[in-house]
């Protein structure tokens, strides 16, 4: 398998560095409130990453973290009357319905920052001993210019970031751009003691001492958004080496960023659409399949026509679950020729294999998927043997389950016999046999399908 590494520039072919195993840390959210459609498209990718590794038979160890010690989060705790960690555990837990609805698997560990600040405090000790941080009154902050690599991921020189970025406001610090490592306490923050006074750990500082702590100094991939690349990453890679002396990541990668509707989401555009607002209104499976939908590594427009074209594509691929499982579990079934609809489902797998390999190509394993609910509908058509479905089905829900998708369960009803009671229903509706109509309804409704009655038409679609 070969993953684009933001930190090389180059495709590189994935090595672990225990064989049979890799070990990954995904940035996950700032617990102050509930997370936004930006925030689920890391969540997703990387989600489908780690099942794709362990498809191919690894075992993953998975750490996303919870931020739950912020700027953000205080400002929002004093605001509402609470303590932080009382909003914190509200949107940890927020977060898990979502993510759940979304069919992100659990991380092998979610820890918090603040279960590790005696960690963090003894990793800045090590950082000042090395000579690589400094205490400024009741702060620590990290010298840049000790580590001469700072940079290196993002691309940029000193001269570059000093010019470009936003950065703390200390005249006194030695360099414009060293990065916090330890907040000395203002008032109506939570605080803990340290060697440098009351205070509270920066943000950068918590994800190196986790992922250290978890995975071990150098770990095998490191994944977030591109928003993180600067300073976020670029930081962690400067303390974490700094410690160490090793490699703190071979891998890093990055999804794009979500626009909407062509613009970027922003509070002050009225553009900003957390999961939950979005859950309102479209099935979770909906959003997951559209972020599948392109390259995590390339932008995607998050617009209403996109995800109702992502819903409809959704049907389709259920519709050919349904279908499956009817033909394996009915009795009365066409009887293939055994010369005929003899499908080599081994390609769509290695198809399948091939785009995932390349850099988690999950636009071009959908397309496998779609492949074959066109191939083994027209094989259906032509009259499909129930010991064919059963091959079908495993090869075709292998993927799906593979990529998060389809695991809602179906009732076992065709695309004809459905198409049949809606022309039933619509001559009783004509006739004004009502109860007749009410009945072919509920038989419906009792498989799982669910009819819109439109000026167009009726339409259905599966609950």
């Amino acid at each position: 398998m070969k993953l684009s590494n933001t930190l090389t520039k180059i495709k590189e072919e994935l090595k672990p560095v225990y064989p049979g195993e890799v070990r990954i840390y995904s940035c996950g959210p700032t617990v102050y409130d509930y997370f936004h459609i930006g925030n689920a498209r890391p969540f997703i990718v990387f989600d489908v990453l780690r099942r794709y590794l362990e498809y191919k038979g690894f075992k993953v160890i998975f750490v996303q973290n919870f931020t739950d010690i912020d700027d953000k989060m205080i400002d929002r705790a004093n605001k509402e009357g609470i303590t932080v960690f009382e909003l914190a555990d509200r949107f940890i837990a927020e977060y898990y319905k979502d993510a759940d609805a979304l069919g992100v698997m659990r991380a092998t560990h979610h820890p918090r920052a603040t279960e590790h600040v005696s960690d963090m405090i003894a990793f800045i000790e090590k950082l000042i001993s090395k000579g690589f941080a400094y205490q400024l009154g009741d702060d620590v902050y990290f010298d840049i210019n000790a580590f001469s690599q700072y940079g290196k991921l993002s691309g940029q020189d000193a001269q570059e970031i000093y010019i470009g970025a936003r950065v703390d406001v200390n005249k006194n610090k030695k360099s414009a751009i060293d990065f916090v490592l330890w907040k000395g306490q203002k008032p109506g923050e939570p605080a803990w003691n340290s060697p440098w006074g009351m205070g509270r750990p920066g943000w950068h500082i918590e994800c190196s001492v986790m992922a250290t702590m978890y995975l071990g100094e150098t770990i095998d991939i490191h994944s977030g958004g591109q928003d993180l690349i600067f300073p976020h990453h670029e930081n962690e890679i400067a303390q974490s080496e700094a410690a160490s002396g090793k490699p703190f990541a071979k891998i890093w990668l990055h999804n794009g960023f979500v626009s909407i509707d062509d613009q970027k989401m922003s509070k002050s555009l009225g553009n900003f659409f957390t999961v939950r607002d979005v859950l309102k209104e479209f099935d979770p499976e909906v959003l997951r399949l559209f972020m599948l939908s392109a390259h995590y590594r390339k932008p995607v427009n998050f617009a209403r026509k996109m995800l109702e074209q992502a819903e409809n594509a959704l049907q389709r691929l259920y519709n050919l679950k349904r279908n499956l499982e009817y033909y394996i579990t009915a009795e009365n079934v066409n009887k293939s020729d055994p010369e005929v609809n003899q499908l080599d489902y081994d390609k769509y797998v290695s198809r399948f294999e091939q785009a995932m390999d390349d850099d988690l190509n999950t636009a071009e394993a959908l397309a496998v998927l779609f492949d074959m609910v066109r191939d083994i509908n027209t094989s259906i058509t032509q009259g499909l043997a129930p010991d064919k479905a059963k091959e079908a089905y495993s090869c075709y829900m292998k993927i799906a389950e593979t990529l998060g998708l389809l695991s809602k369960k179906v009732h076992a009803i065709t695309d004809e016999r459905i198409k049949t009671l809606v022309e039933q229903r619509q001559e009783a509706r004509a006739d004004k046999n009502w109860a007749l109509a009410d009945r072919i309804r509920d038989e419906l409704r009792s498989a799982g399908v669910i009819l819109e009655d439109t000026p167009q038409g009726v339409r259905w679609k599966l609950e």
